[in-house]
């Protein structure tokens, strides 16, 4: 196995693992699908939790806000070295147009800009059945794509050793 490979399960490993002590992910059925050096891809499978209006089925705009909050957290987790959590500063979402309902939604985050105080991020929700289906609906020629919604997050870098009294601290 190529060290790449290994990165590549590695990250996949530790997206699952901060995944999977939060609670709501749990709740919602949120799932890991894509890792690599700088793409999380994370599944909210399509249920009636998630239905904003029942008589339609249409999902829930903080439905798809958690999911982008969550995909961009998780992968700016991942990306960064060591277990530095970093909360959410700033989180700017556009709805594209109503999700269609019965179709899990897909969230493609990538960290875009790591700086000393902040992480940046994008994230892309997208429709299928599948992953796969989900992009080719979304590349599909002449086609206007199934893109639901996106957004740009910033997450503030609190440092590994939070609560660790620095010199010329007060006590």
């Amino acid at each position: 196995m190529s060290n790449m490979q290994e990165k590549h399960i590695a990250n996949t490993e530790k997206a699952a693992r901060f995944l999977s002590v939060l609670p709501h992910c749990k709740l919602l059925g949120m799932t890991i699908e894509f890792v690599d050096d700088q793409i999380l891809v994370m599944r909210l499978p399509y249920s009636p939790i998630i239905v904003g209006n029942p008589l339609t089925g249409t999902v829930h705009g903080g439905s798809l806000t958690t999911l982008m909050d969550t995909a961009c957290g998780t992968g700016v987790f991942t990306f960064l070295p060591g277990h530095e959590l970093c909360p959410t500063l700033d989180l700017r979402v556009d709805y594209m147009k109503a999700a269609t309902p019965g179709l899990d939604l897909f969230a493609v985050a990538k960290v875009t800009r790591i700086s000393s105080s902040v992480v940046f991020t994008r994230c892309d929700v997208i429709q299928g059945k599948t992953y796969a289906e989900a992009v080719a609906n979304a590349e599909s020629e002449g086609s206007t794509g199934d893109l639901v919604a996106t957004c740009a997050a910033a997450f503030m870098r609190i440092g590994q050793a939070m609560g660790t009294a620095k010199s010329g601290d007060a006590k």
